[in-house]
């Protein structure tokens, strides 16, 4: 089903060490509204949806969305790869580091794990598609703010 390029989408190359962003970034990767649960929505979604082009379209955009998931992680792994523990610890990242050294976890900022329970498949069209509007709006907004 799916053809794996082993290169990202888009070259990310981050030079300096940056914990506090890595740390708000995070969330983008396993947050609530990040990009492994984008991914899941729509490869979820796409069971329940009403003919084979619709069912397509969810599923190229849960592909998209795993592509993401790709670069965020990469972005929060060079931000923090050569981190020191005085740069862990001024950067908020210290009980991150605790549990997960400087691996690439799927958490949010608040340090909250990634849980399904954020998705909504609820196998109707119409209450999926919006819950998908409202988890990108939610994602939209947030850099705005």
């Amino acid at each position: 089903m799916w053809t794996y390029d082993k290169m990202l989408e888009y070259p990310i190359n981050i030079r300096e060490t940056n914990t506090a962003l890595a740390k708000n970034i995070i969330s983008q990767y396993g947050g609530p509204d990040g990009e492994l649960a984008a991914s899941l929505r729509y490869l979820s979604q796409r069971f329940g949806m009403p003919d084979q082009k619709s069912k397509a379209i969810l599923n190229d955009i849960g592909t998209e969305e795993l592509a993401h998931l790709e670069m965020v992680g990469t972005i929060v792994h060079q931000l923090t790869r050569n981190a020191s523990i005085e740069e862990v610890e001024a950067g908020g990242l210290a009980p991150y580091y605790t549990d997960h050294d400087l691996g690439v976890y799927p958490q949010s900022a608040a340090g909250t794990p990634f849980s399904a329970a954020v998705l909504a498949v609820k196998g109707d069209p119409i209450a999926d598609l919006q819950e998908d509007l409202a988890a990108d709006g939610a994602t939209l907004m947030a850099q705005y703010k």
